[in-house]
């Protein structure tokens, strides 16, 4: 039986050892979730252009530091639930099977079928990891990010086209533009006219 993605299914039941035991062989990654494995939705290409855009900038920050930063191949476990967040960030620590239960940033690139859920069941259960200093929520039809940091008792901090958006526990700042660089959009694109005339 083909699995759906999760905003379309129910899922499927099984128990968090059937779950690990069967993932690693599985040609779609599926989301674990209070007790459900829920098939996950293809990308769009603004989608892995913005996961893109990300990683590589971290990456490159992070080298030569205890911290480094992963693709949404990686797993994060809260809980008994596990969720694979479009990039994440691990410093010191780094579980087996790609999944980490320490991570430090999460980053999610929001899309029609994974916004509620992004929004609400992953932020509740994210921000009670003791580790995570950022969550940071990137739109791909629209120029607009959100930055959601402990330090601020996760008070939401919006961004848009123009402005530059720190990772405070790393220390890297990006402008707006380079995490959407390449990307398909009204906004970006309008951006991108005025800037070469």
């Amino acid at each position: 039986m083909a699995l759906q993605p999760y905003a379309e299914s129910i899922g499927i039941s099984m128990t968090e050892a059937e779950y690990l035991a069967s993932e690693p062989d599985s040609e779609v990654r599926h989301e674990y979730i209070v007790g459900r494995a829920y098939a996950m939705a293809g990308a769009t290409t603004n989608h892995n252009r913005i996961t893109a855009n990300v990683l590589g900038e971290l990456r490159n920050h992070l080298k030569g530091t205890p911290c480094e930063a992963f693709a949404s191949d990686t797993r994060a476990k809260v809980t008994k639930d596990y969720y694979y967040p479009d990039v994440v960030v691990v410093c010191n620590h780094m579980e087996e099977k790609g999944i980490t239960s320490t991570p430090m940033i999460i980053v999610e690139v929001l899309s029609q079928s994974t916004r509620k859920r992004d929004l609400t069941t992953k932020l509740l259960q994210y921000i009670n990891l003791p580790s995570l200093q950022e969550y940071v929520l990137i739109e791909q039809d629209i120029v607009r990010i959100q930055v959601l940091r402990k330090r601020t008792d996760w008070k939401p901090e919006e961004y848009s086209l123009g402005d530059s958006i720190t990772f405070e526990s790393i220390n890297l700042t990006l402008p707006s533009e380079e995490i959407y660089d390449r990307v398909d959009n009204k906004e970006i694109n309008e951006f991108r006219q005025t800037k070469f005339v």
